[in-house]
């Protein structure tokens, strides 16, 4: 997540109901439709043979590959549809929209809005050959908006706004630091003292304000900004090697400034990207104007740490040449890219920034539905409970060994980003003709996946409204021998493109969701479904309020 943003909501846990039979996946009855995918040679497909809902391959009624005008659609101007989009409020329920469209086309549909055209799709095998299709670059959708605001402050840009060979070479560098094993096991223990101190500040909170006796308080709360403080937190510490003191009891003001300017950029965005921003640039649009502002006060924040960072580095490499010995000390990101010297400052700036602004509400809103979910399926939290407690006890505070032994714990993250999966898409271009869904797809298409519609499609998974950490270490669940089956989970993207920041995210939702388990019972006065809107992610449309009652 992080970097990416959008790589992007009713969950029927325990307690919830149903409702009707396709509320929350794509009816059943549209998939009896076939299904292909292959590339195109000559004008004919390499596979004619197509899958079926159980799995199986047949072939096509009469083998002829569809042409990409036979596509269902959901119009053909772009301004009646952007017209729509605003009068019927759609951007905040994009993800309902995407869902009730596949419901009413089918697995695959073409949707232009404004000046933005893409192919949508669901299903993990037609995800499949997509990915098999984005060749040596992959392209996703350039967020314009943020390009314009680079171009015209004369920023340079990071990984996710770049493309080709350019694009490449810093991502391998970036990888390096971010999402080999030797950088995970470098910057876990900074990770794991930011959650441990946010546990240890929840815990004092619950005894100074909660209900109950003395050590078994209660308190009813919600927690999303301190969710969001320990995210900033975390992120600092991990990228720039240091602490800036969010879980005092007088936080920086800076600091929660920098997440409201996170939170108006992400707002900003969507409806911007189906207008022309250098228009709006020009002509001063209200809305053009506060999406700047809110990424000039995230990159003046940025710099202000990063200059900060650079000077730390200097004296402390000052004072090891002077001693004669270095210190080995782990200096965050920022300072492993300077030490380095790969890329240069103004490179390094543009990406520290992007992971900077990546990392905050893309980890704290997940861990809210976490949270969430937890507190209103006590006997899934229990199951995840104790396993977390034997791997704690076996790995004795290690928090490295402790999360290799929690596979439910793990699997409660990726559930939470199956049912609310942080950006709704994960975009590509193939570099090569293809078929979809028996459909001829032309390179240099948009295809966006859909990651909302396939997480609750019970054509995808089995009980797909039921919150269950454990589908994932089941090999019928996991869908092994099932096409596609590798793309089923996708809240972080998928091959050379993936998130940059996932390591960091991942362990980092790990790391605090373990000492909360550790800590406190979960609960919620109400098993009610939580209402969702989306911005540029998926978030909650009112924060849930938790229990945390001391164990």
């Amino acid at each position: 997540m992080r970097s990416t943003f959008i790589q992007a909501t009713v969950c029927f846990g325990a307690h919830g109901t149903s409702g009707s039979g396709n509320l929350c996946g794509v009816n059943p009855q549209r998939f009896l439709c076939m299904t292909a995918a292959g590339t195109v040679v000559d004008g004919k497909s390499e596979s004619r043979k197509v899958v079926d809902s159980a799995g199986m391959r047949k072939r096509a009624v009469d083998g002829r590959v569809r042409n990409f005008e036979e596509i269902p659609h959901t119009g053909r101007s772009g301004l009646v549809n952007l017209v729509k989009f605003w009068r019927e409020d759609i951007f905040r329920q994009l993800h309902k929209h995407m869902e009730k469209t596949f419901n009413a086309l089918g697995p695959i549909y073409r949707e232009k809005v404004g000046t933005l055209n893409s192919v949508n799709i669901m299903l993990p095998s037609d995800i499949s050959e997509l990915f098999r299709s984005e060749g040596l670059h992959p392209r996703r959708m350039t967020l314009q908006p943020w390009a314009t605001h680079r171009e015209t402050r004369q920023h340079s840009k990071g990984v996710f706004l770049k493309n080709g060979e350019e694009w490449r070479a810093d991502r391998l560098l970036l990888n390096k630091e971010v999402m080999m094993t030797a950088a995970v096991k470098r910057f876990l223990p900074l990770l794991d003292e930011v959650a441990s101190d946010f546990c240890r500040m929840l815990r004092a909170r619950v005894e100074r304000e909660g209900r109950g006796e003395e050590g078994k308080r209660s308190l009813t709360m919600d927690p999303s900004p301190d969710l969001f403080r320990f995210a900033l937190e975390a992120s600092c510490h991990v990228i720039y090697g240091e602490r800036i003191g969010l879980f005092s009891s007088t936080p920086s003001m800076e600091s929660q400034k920098f997440i409201w300017a996170v939170e108006r950029m992400l707002a900003t965005t969507p409806p911007l990207l189906y207008l022309p921003p250098r228009l709006l640039h020009r002509i001063g649009a209200p809305l053009w104007t506060q999406h700047a502002s809110a990424w000039d006060h995230i990159f003046s924040h940025a710099e202000a740490r990063i200059q900060r960072g650079y000077q730390r580095l200097s004296s402390s490499q000052r004072r090891e040449s002077e001693a004669g010995a270095a210190t080995g000390q782990y200096t965050g990101v920022l300072g492993q890219l300077l030490e380095k010297g790969q890329l240069s400052l103004d490179l390094i700036k543009a990406n520290i920034t992007e992971l900077m602004a990546g990392g905050v509400d893309t980890t704290a809103v997940p861990l809210q539905f976490a949270l969430f979910e937890l507190g209103r399926n006590p006997e899934v939290q229990e199951r995840v409970r104790q396993q977390v407690r034997a791997s704690w006890a076996q790995a004795g505070g290690d928090p490295q060994k402790a999360l290799q032994g929690v596979p439910l714990l793990k699997g409660t993250i990726k559930e939470i980003l199956r049912l609310y999966p942080v950006g709704t898409t994960v975009q590509r271009y193939p570099v090569k003709d293809i078929v979809l869904q028996n459909y001829h797809i032309p390179a240099g298409t948009m295809v966006q996946a859909c990651l909302y519609p396939l997480g609750r499609s019970a054509e995808v998974f089995e009980d797909p409204q039921c919150f269950n950490p454990g589908r994932w270490g089941s090999s019928r669940e996991e869908g092994q021998g099932m096409e596609g089956s590798g793309f089923r989970s996708l809240a972080f993207g998928f091959g050379a493109r993936q998130c940059v920041g996932r390591r960091i995210a991942e362990n980092e939702m790990q790391l605090l969701l373990m000492h909360i388990l550790l800590s406190f019972h979960l609960s919620m006065s109400s098993s009610e479904d939580i209402k969702t809107t989306c911005t540029l992610i998926l978030q909650p449309e009112t924060p849930p309020r938790i229990t945390f009652r001391k164990l």
